[in-house]
């Protein structure tokens, strides 16, 4: 069975920039999710672009997406509901629309689990016993963003602070790729932060009250984008 979470709040904060830390080593630097064949295609080129750009994937993606599954993934935790864990895991590979998105999730997902399982963090036992069942309370091959919810949980951060911290670390990852991949600079890209900052709080905000059926990334460009990559001729980034 998990070990209850430890609900210190100081300790609960270093969790929290533990696990968004860019020094996690789970290699999600190698991934720009679409964003090096945008620049290929000229879809983004400059600081506006790329704000826009990752304005519209925040509001058409994350929000509908990842941080409201994290939520749902944290109350399954937290309920002990291994079922609802692999439901909502399944749920989120099925909107990965390329193989390198789908490849990506489920790297990232096994490399987090092997750090996870080197620091103890790991369910002691692989089964959970619910009245009647035995359910596996983490699903073979979870992909990354059940593994970051698991974390989260077992860190005892807070589910709010932990939908933050993945919208901050996607983005941070994003302008990482751009000021690998394009001319821009980091005081360019803390001027994007600067902009989207507020647009986290209200993705997580909005997040929290969609329902179930209206949830599903809408993001026909970072799909065409992703699936133009796997034959990109040069490229640094592996999706």
């Amino acid at each position: 069975m998990p070990t209850k979470p430890n609900t210190s709040p100081d300790l609960a904060l270093l969790g929290l920039l533990q696990l968004v830390s860019p020094a996690l080593p789970i290699g999600a630097f190698a991934f720009s999710q679409g964003l090096e064949s945008a620049f290929e295609l000229g879809w983004v080129r400059d600081e506006e672009s790329l704000s826009e750009w990752l304005s519209g994937v925040l509001e058409d993606g994350l929000t509908r997406c990842e941080l409201p599954v994290i939520d749902r993934l944290y109350g399954a935790f937290a309920a002990q509901q291994g079922g609802d864990v692999a439901e909502w895991d399944h749920w989120l590979a099925a909107t990965r629309e390329t193989a390198e998105l789908a490849a990506e999730d489920s790297r990232l997902g096994a490399s987090l689990t092997r750090l996870l399982g080197s620091l103890g963090l790991l369910p002691n036992d692989e089964l959970l016993k619910s009245e009647d069942s035995l359910t596996p309370l983490l699903p073979p091959q979870a992909g990354y963003v059940t593994m970051f919810s698991w974390a989260a949980y077992q860190r005892g951060i807070p589910v709010h602070q932990a939908q933050l911290g993945f919208a901050w670390t996607w983005l941070e990852n994003q302008l990482a790729v751009a000021c690998k991949a394009l001319p821009l600079g980091h005081t360019a890209a803390q001027r994007i932060i600067e902009r989207l900052r507020s647009e986290l709080v209200v993705a997580v905000d909005r997040a929290k009250h969609l329902d179930d059926d209206a949830l599903g990334p809408v993001l026909p460009g970072v799909a065409l984008a992703s699936a133009l990559h796997e034959t990109q001729y040069s490229r640094l980034f592996r999706s």
